[in-house]
């Protein structure tokens, strides 16, 4: 369609700006803004018809002349960003139905092919007057901030990109749950059995290394994202278990590592540790969580009747390498889908006596259910140290001491 006739066919539906009306020929020509584009085609059009050239002189009938105040959008955006730590940030907008709904029409009627949204011109123009003022820079990808440009409520909403943080930490105090858990009878709502808490524990690794974090990065909320997860009644020594830490809406973006080391584990009281910090993306979440290391533990085991040394030392060396089958033990499969995984002993070593309980070493493939390689599961987990044996063996004390990472 020529210009000309689009501007004609155009003007039929009501007035309209530069912006609105070049932005129906967006994809045409190259270095020219949407608003050059319109007045370019209105000027041709008064010049083809030899007609006086009569600039738009009511509110855009799409836009309602939303161009005019892009300056005070910045302003918006700049003052909702006050007290946030950032560099970089992304524009976006939540447009009325009935604006996109009208633009929409009009394209389909008049068949465009080179059309660009109006969201698409509001966020760049807006993000350019942002950065022109403040000097941050645009980012696509990964911004700190997404503000969003409220158009019916006229308001800039600010989202606030979370901060991750890779290390390792330690478990030194048994009880202590990986993650958050809420009352079972209450489901976080508080009832008489938590003492009005929410919680099933009073303390999690997550809240324990959160907190301080929560409190330096001025974020909302705290979540940890772990290599695996240790029972509640082990410990976490030795290498450390990799962790990544998500601080959600931080205000501070920026700190120094040994700083927040420092700071996480003089608050924690000596009962949870972290070492190795750096900063890290979502992106690597998922690498940590799919990520197959092997785990190395320490056990004490308690054995019903007087076993030989040798006999424990045979089959120890009789489960190493072995692949396991075990069903979803008994005491997770409340929640945990009952099925049949296969994991492999890498290692199991007799290392000796401690009182009355015996001391085992296990290297075992990620997912290897040890308490059930040791107790069978009644049956559960085969083979198992207890069916070897021919008498009950039940895991008195688990001691992680190795978490193979992604570095």
């Amino acid at each position: 369609m020529e210009l000309t006739e689009l501007y004609r066919k155009v003007q039929e539906y009501g007035e309209i700006c530069d912006h609105c009306l070049g932005r129906l020929v967006a994809k045409r020509s190259h270095g020219l803004s949407n608003d050059m584009r319109g007045s370019a085609i209105r000027i041709a059009s008064a010049l083809e018809a030899n007609e006086p050239y009569t600039p738009p002189s009511e509110p855009c009938w799409i836009c309602n002349n939303f161009f005019d105040h892009t300056a005070e959008w910045a302003e918006k955006v700049i003052s909702s960003l006050e007290g946030i730590e950032c560099k970089t940030f992304l524009i976006g907008s939540r447009i009325p139905p009935l604006i996109t709904e009208a633009e929409e029409m009009l394209w389909t009627d008049l068949t465009l092919q080179d059309p660009e949204p109006l969201k698409s011109e509001i966020n760049r123009e807006v993000g350019k007057a942002v950065s022109a003022r403040n000097g941050l820079q645009v980012e696509l990808k990964n911004p700190d901030v997404v503000v969003v440009l409220n158009l019916h409520e006229e308001v800039a909403e600010v989202q606030i990109r979370p901060v991750f943080l890779y290390g390792r930490y330690f478990k030194y105090e048994r009880g202590i749950p990986q993650t958050h858990w809420f009352c079972r009878a209450c489901k976080g709502a508080g009832c008489e059995v938590c003492n009005g808490t929410g919680k099933q524990y009073a303390d999690s690794v997550e809240e324990l290394i959160g907190r301080p974090l929560c409190e330096i990065f001025q974020g909302t909320a705290a979540t940890l994202h772990g290599a695996g997860r240790e029972d509640i009644d082990a410990v976490m020594i030795g290498s450390g278990r990799p962790f990544i830490i998500e601080i959600s809406e931080a205000r501070i973006r920026h700190a120094d590592l040994d700083t927040l080391e420092k700071r996480i584990n003089e608050s924690t009281g000596g009962r949870v540790g972290v070492k190795d910090l750096r900063w890290t993306e979502r992106g690597e979440v998922e690498t940590l969580k799919t990520h197959k290391g092997h785990k190395k533990y320490r056990i004490l085991v308690d054995i019903d009747g007087s076993i030989p040394e040798e006999i424990l030392s045979a089959a120890a060396e009789q489960l190493t390498g072995a692949t396991i089958h075990q069903r979803t033990p008994a005491r997770v499969a409340h929640r945990r889908a009952d099925k049949v995984r296969e994991r492999v002993v890498l290692e199991l070593i007799w290392a000796g006596r401690e009182a009355n309980l015996f001391a085992f070493e296990v290297t075992g493939e990620a997912g290897l259910y040890i308490k059930e390689l040791i107790s069978g599961d009644q049956g559960r987990t085969t083979p198992s140290l207890s069916e070897i044996l021919g008498t009950p063996a039940r895991v008195v004390q688990l001691d992680v001491v190795d978490v193979q990472g992604i570095e």
